[in-house]
């Protein structure tokens, strides 16, 4: 039998089981996809996030595949800007996930951990009330895998959360995002070493350059019976840039590489995990909206205090940990959990879009702090 079965190859499993796998325990990671593979994401790492991949040696090649990003420039419906740096000259990076995914997963390999790719988990199998491993399968098969620990690294649709009842999609805000890859040759002058973040009424519009000359464009949107623009994703994303005042001329013209992505809805509220024999990390332990872009952070972070809990409960057995694990996400997440649903509910809201950006004109200083903050930046 698995010490230790990751289902999910994502950054949260991918870290997990490198962690898991140097201590020695022996584990195997399943992902439904074939690796490298593209993912929807803003493709930007921050400070605290590459801090965190440097204490723990992982992703030694981000440095040389991904572009510097020093901070963030954020806009409001009614003209406000604020250019924010990060202090101290810490610096993010820019670059594709399928590119991240791949070295953090290759990371884990190498640390002594099984990949099997093409393997789609259909649920949790349960033994007197303890998670025993999970019914995968594949082109043709299926298959029972045990392990004594199950760690649900399988994302915001969390096959394991949503079968057991941990997982659900709340009420409000119900919104998606769209997001793809763009070629364009507009004039900008914005810094092309800072993130963006638009802030409309209702949605938002984050931009990213990465590396290949192509620039990142997400719009996060709410979606209404009947709203028939979902149905042209493609046309959606340059329809909201051509629309946009600040945006329209710097992307005339602008030519959507591939098809785009679309998700939704984007919000998932997870309850604390309380059954032995499994752990939830990553967007699978709860999605955070992608407006602030801590969610490598939660996923990195989160993978690391979950493989510490599977090492425990492989010595020790469960008795306490799931309640250990869940004060240390407390204690490391709930500052961040509160400052993104504020976020949510501000943009939620278009007078307090127009209060926000009033305010940002008055006093950038507190916008400039609330970027340092969703940066993770240790000073």
């Amino acid at each position: 039998m698995l010490d230790v079965l990751i289902v999910g190859a994502g950054p949260a499993g991918a870290v997990a089981g490198a962690l898991l796998a140097r201590a020695g325990a022996r584990v195997r990671i399943v992902d439904r996809a074939m690796f490298p593979r593209d993912k929807l994401c803003g493709d930007t790492v921050n400070p605290g996030t590459l801090e965190t991949l440097g204490r723990i040696g992982l992703a030694s090649g981000i440095s040389s595949c991904g572009l510097p990003v020093e901070g963030m420039w954020i806009t409001g419906a009614n003209g406000a800007t604020v250019e924010g740096r990060y202090p101290a000259g810490q610096i993010g990076r820019a670059l594709l996930r399928r590119h991240l995914d791949w070295m953090l997963l290759q990371d884990a390999v190498a640390a002594g951990a099984q990949f099997e790719p093409g393997v789609a988990v259909r649920r949790p199998l349960v033994d007197a009330g303890r998670v025993t491993g999970v019914l995968a399968g594949g082109r043709g098969w299926e298959s029972a895998l045990r392990a004594r620990v199950t760690i649900g690294a399988d994302g915001r649709r969390s096959a394991l959360a949503f079968s057991l009842g941990l997982s659900k999609h709340p009420r409000r805000p119900r919104r998606w995002a769209i997001g793809g890859y763009v070629d364009c040759d507009g004039p900008s002058t914005v810094s092309p070493t800072l993130g963006e973040m638009h802030v409309r009424s209702g949605r938002y519009i984050g931009i990213a350059r990465v590396p290949g000359g192509l620039t990142n464009v997400c719009v996060v949107k709410p979606w209404r019976p009947g709203d028939r623009a979902f149905g042209d994703p493609r046309q959606l994303l340059l329809g909201e840039l051509s629309r946009d005042p600040l945006l329209r001329d710097r992307f005339a013209g602008a030519r959507v590489v591939d098809a785009p992505s679309v998700i939704g809805p984007l919000a998932v509220d997870v309850r604390d995990c309380t059954i032995d024999g499994l752990l939830l990390a990553g967007d699978a332990a709860g999605f955070v909206d992608p407006m602030t872009g801590d969610g490598l952070c939660f996923a990195i972070r989160g993978a690391e205090l979950a493989a510490e809990a599977a090492l425990s409960t492989l010595e020790h057995g469960w008795r306490g940990v799931h309640d250990r694990l869940a004060y240390q996400r407390r204690a490391a997440f709930a500052g961040k959990w509160r400052f993104n649903r504020t976020l949510r509910a501000l943009v939620a809201s278009p007078p307090a879009v127009a209060v926000a950006a009033a305010g940002a004109r008055v006093a950038p200083f507190v916008l400039q702090r609330a970027i340092a903050f969703a940066g993770d930046c240790s000073r």
